[in-house]
């Protein structure tokens, strides 16, 4: 399958929009690990709909002047990855929690590890909000576009005392 994709600059580095016909895809990173997030071939078209909305809402989110998006965001993964991103879009703006947290809010409380490996599988970063899960103690984990960017993220969504 192709998807349409562009490139925008951000204040966390230049970001990769992709989408489908109708749909966003993906939101990848400038130094993203590459087969993170698996997709066909991508087809530049900036003027794209779906990946010029993503670029206003991307804009307003970093100018402070939106915290939540409303976009069409199709899923591309297990049956296991999808229920872990659902829960990961229901983490409101300003708030975090931990993957054990969202292992029991999937009803699979034994499953942090695999929940840790679908965040980080996440294949629309900051409008599907990996970046506010934290460890247990609080500190910043893993994140595919790096730790500064994740901090820098939360910082802007309020959060001065996380841990590093």
């Amino acid at each position: 399958m192709s998807y349409f994709y562009k490139e925008i600059p951000s204040p966390v580095g230049e970001l990769k929009l992709v989408a489908s016909d109708a749909a966003l895809i993906a939101v990848l990173w400038e130094n993203d690990r590459p087969n993170r997030v698996k997709l066909g071939e991508l087809i530049l078209k900036p003027n794209h709909p779906v990946l010029r909305k993503t670029e206003k809402q991307l804009a307003e989110y970093f100018a402070g002047k939106r915290k939540t998006f409303d976009l069409a965001v199709e899923f591309v993964g297990t049956a296991f990855q999808k229920k872990v991103w659902k829960a990961l879009a229901a983490i409101p703006f300003g708030k975090t929690l931990t993957y054990a947290e969202i292992a029991r809010k999937i009803g699979r409380p034994t499953a942090s590890r695999a929940v840790g490996a679908a965040v980080g599988r996440n294949p629309s970063s900051i409008v599907t909000p990996c970046h506010r899960v934290v460890g247990s103690d609080g500190s910043l984990t893993g994140f595919a576009g790096g730790m500064p960017a994740k901090a820098r993220l939360l910082q802007l969504e309020g959060h001065t005392t996380l841990r590093r």
